[in-house]
């Protein structure tokens, strides 16, 4: 029997993905736990499959290939019970309502993080959906539609993307040389490959809404016009590390953060 395929490993998942649908008396977040395991495609065959395949395990019946798709779901879905178990235990933490927890609303969002969650390339991207849905279970400061955009986000953007959003975040009022700075020990050409995806990165976070350049505002929310500049004398294009004109989040971009990118949802509007 191959040591890398346990059927006690198998096993010991299977129970405990059964543990966080009877987890209480009341299964108070079952219908969450079963959301998210119909949302990934492949847990229900390798559920079934395994069951079939322990006794050919035991009898070395099991070919290369078999052994490798194994190994790999097996892996897959050990995280993915860690993942639930996390999120169902700090809704308990937060208190979080059994009515919020088994609502329709809720219970979609939980069905298309998992599905992000299950084809992001990266642990980091999964955090992310983690902490989303959790914070999503356990406040609705945000409703609905927006939670649905920010799983959208984290479909769309890059790791990469996560880095611009946390140095604008935490540093409102900087440039774009700036946050180039704080994540490289140099500036390239204007015309090389790293300043074209630098640039697209800024792009892809203004023209989707999550940073903007600053724009000072009045008392009543609204935004105010700076005199029009003159034109430059310069005989080049601005640069792709310009350190003039200073960016900061939207509102959208601020709650994308609280939700996604925080551990725990602060009250909207503080800095905490």
């Amino acid at each position: 029997m191959d040591k890398s395929i346990r059927k006690y490993d198998i096993k010991e998942i299977q129970e405990k993905l059964e543990k966080l649908s009877k987890h209480d008396k009341k299964k108070k977040g079952s219908r969450f736990v079963l959301s998210a395991l119909s949302s990934i495609p492949w847990v229900g065959g390798f559920l079934s499959a395994s069951s079939a395949l322990h006794s050919e395990i035991e009898q070395g019946k099991v070919n290369a290939l078999q052994k490798l798709w194994l190994e790999e779901h097996q892996e897959k879905i050990e995280y993915l019970a860690e993942t639930l178990f996390e999120i169902v235990s700090r809704l308990e933490k937060f208190s979080a309502s059994e009515e919020r927890l088994e609502s329709e609303g809720y219970l979609t969002l939980v069905k298309k993080g998992f599905r992000v969650w299950d084809k992001s390339d990266t642990n980091e991207k999964k955090e992310i959906i983690r902490k989303l849905l959790t914070n999503a279970g356990a406040t609705e400061l945000c409703t609905d539609d927006l939670v649905r955009l920010f799983i959208d986000w984290i479909d769309l953007f890059h790791e990469a993307h996560f880095v611009v959003i946390k140095e604008v975040y935490q540093n409102p009022g900087i440039t774009r040389g700036l946050i180039w700075d704080k994540m490289n020990d140099t500036r390239p050409a204007e015309n090389s490959a790293q300043a074209d995806l630098y640039k697209m990165l800024i792009r892809d976070l203004s023209t989707s809404g999550v940073i903007r350049q600053y724009k000072p505002v009045n008392m009543y929310g609204q935004f105010v016009k700076q005199p029009t500049k003159r034109r430059s004398s310069s005989s080049t294009h601005k640069s792709a590390f310009d350190d003039q004109e200073p960016y900061e989040l939207t509102e959208l971009g601020k709650q994308f953060v609280q939700y996604a990118l925080n551990e725990v949802v602060p009250k909207i509007g503080t800095d905490e």
